[in-house]
């Protein structure tokens, strides 16, 4: 589940409301933060947050428990989605905004 190796893809919104380097950041996450270390489903929940005008990406698990918090050093935008998922349907993954996935 979520190899890196597979085909992946963000949704309209995700990509028309956040810069590319901020989608980089959900496979940076996955790959490097939560693989491996972290009992993953194939969807997977992020919070984007207001982290003192920086944005923090808040992974949250299936019980909607807060496990872990990502800062980063990009500046956050109240036009940014309040959340995204990540889903892996075992031979692709998208990223996208909850309301977005018929799942």
């Amino acid at each position: 589940m979520f190899s890196s190796n597979a085909p992946r893809f963000a949704s309209y919104s995700i990509i028309s409301s956040l810069p590319d380097p901020l989608i980089d950041e959900f496979w940076f996450l996955l790959d490097q933060n939560l693989k491996n270390i972290f009992p993953l489903s194939n969807l997977v929940k992020f919070d984007l947050v207001n982290n003192n005008q920086t944005l923090s990406y808040d992974y949250i698990n299936d019980n909607n428990e807060l496990v872990a918090t990502f800062d980063t050093p990009f500046p956050y935008r109240n036009s940014y989605p309040k959340s995204a998922v990540v889903y892996d349907n075992g031979e692709q993954q998208i990223i996208a905004e909850p309301n977005e996935l018929n799942i």
